[in-house]
């Protein structure tokens, strides 16, 4: 006979002789039918992280139409320039949509992080670029990944394991500094080490009731068996953290703690926006110098931005549907403004990761940050040949300073590379017609 579970149904345990229980999520069941080395020897790591920007750039004001190395920025771009040996961009990459409808600023990036195209405007159909990665390198460190935005919006995050699994984002440099710097951060490098004795009760509770986690988990249908299956995980997560919590980092000459940041305004002002984006970027490349997190994303812009300058009535996507051609420039004027402060703050994050010394380079070498926007060109809701960039050697596995032309391919060749890159074995990635075996070999170490 089936076992009914109610909403209430928990998982329970003993550890150390004391009792521990686990609540279960909102399951289907229970809802109704309309529901190089360190010091140690070690290798240093290699990192992944993304960048996203909203609305593209102006044809023709980005990046210098000639492909293979020499990569050349154009106006609206050149706050790269100053990077542009660590920088890869990729045209004429296409999104494939096999009938399905264009969903304005949302199919663009999706197809791009995942692969595939969405259903509809809340669809993730398969995890995002940095959630398959995170799986294979983000277990070994305090964070699985660091997301963070600098609109102020939480929700403002293009990271998703699933449609119903979508990663929240920090966007306060305080709370941010707090939660990787407060008082559960270790510093490698002191000569003082002191677990806590809390550490060792807390990370041994999912161990507690795992018997009775697989016997409940044979009684469910195929949705909810997935449901606990990404349940389980993210609390395995959370005892693998706080099992490295209760160990001696390795020591890290890269690792500096910060000073705390002071709290102040966040929100679209732009200035407010970008000082924001700076200060976070600032303490997220010296989180990820000291190991705290090998995965991260960061979010400048929505893809619908709505970043508008102090007192003016029109944000920037706003402006790229209604604002005229300026006929003498031949472009949106107001826009391209905006386009070349996105690229601003692109270099200041590129920046933040190039300033940090690790082992005989940078920590930027050893790291590869996939950067995308929704769209190609804003005032058309282009889908074709969206911009994305690459940036960082990984480790010496990866080529820089080249500008890589795609005939046509699917723009899900670029995150197979990436995969690649970082040593993912993916024979292949996307679904339909973006699915693709086919890696950027000019590219590749």
């Amino acid at each position: 006979m089936t076992k009914i579970f109610s909403r209430r149904s928990a998982l329970k345990g003993l550890v150390n002789g004391a009792a521990v229980t686990v609540a279960l999520p909102f399951l289907d069941c229970f809802l109704n039918d309309h529901g190089t080395a360190l010091a140690s020897g070690a290798p240093i790591p290699v990192r992944f992280g993304t960048w996203f920007w909203g609305l593209g750039f102006n044809p023709g004001r980005g990046v210098a139409a000639k492909t293979g190395p020499g990569l050349e920025f154009l106006e609206e771009c050149q706050p790269l320039t100053p990077y542009k040996k660590h920088i890869n961009y990729y045209s004429n990459f296409n999104t494939m949509l096999d009938g399905k409808v264009t969903l304005v600023h949302f199919t663009g990036w999706v197809a791009a992080r995942t692969g595939s195209v969405p259903l509809n405007g809340n669809d993730i159909p398969a995890p995002t670029i940095d959630v398959i990665v995170a799986d294979k390198i983000g277990s070994s460190t305090r964070f699985r990944s660091l997301d963070l935005s600098s609109t102020g919006n939480p929700r403002d995050s293009y990271t998703a394991r699933s449609t119903g699994s979508k990663n929240s984002a920090e966007v306060s440099p305080l709370s941010f500094y707090t939660k990787v710097f407060g008082p559960e951060f270790t510093d490698p490098n002191s000569v003082n080490f002191k677990p806590d004795p809390a550490l060792m009760l807390r990370r041994s509770v999912l161990s507690a009731v795992d018997d009775q986690r697989r016997s409940f988990t044979k009684t469910l249908g195929a949705a909810d068996k997935a449901r606990m299956d990404e349940y389980f995980t993210a609390i395995r997560q959370i005892e693998q953290r706080l099992d490295l919590e209760s160990q001696k980092p390795a020591p890290l000459d890269a690792c500096v703690r910060p000073s705390s940041p002071k709290d102040g305004a966040i929100g679209t002002e732009l200035d407010v926006a970008l000082s924001v984006h700076k200060t976070l970027s600032e303490l997220l490349a010296i989180a990820v110098a000291c190991n705290q997190t090998r995965v991260f994303n960061m979010l400048y812009s929505q893809a619908l931005s709505t970043l508008h300058r102090r007192g003016e009535a029109f944000i920037h996507h706003t402006l790229t549907h209604e604002e005229p051609e300026d006929p003498k420039l031949g472009y949106q004027a107001e826009v391209a403004w905006y386009n070349v402060r996105s690229f601003e703050a692109m270099a200041t994050f590129i920046g933040a990761f190039a300033n940090i010394k690790e082992g005989a380079g940078t920590l930027l070498d050893n790291t590869l940050i996939f950067a995308n926007s929704d769209t190609n060109y804003a005032k058309m809701h282009a889908l074709d040949g969206i911009p994305v960039m690459t940036i960082g050697s990984a480790g010496g596995k990866m080529r820089t300073g080249i500008h890589v032309g795609g005939n046509g391919d699917p723009i899900s060749r670029i995150g197979l590379t990436a995969q690649h890159a970082l040593g993912l074995p993916v024979p292949k990635w996307g679904t339909f017609s973006m699915e693709t075996s086919k890696v950027i070999s000019e590219v590749l170490v």
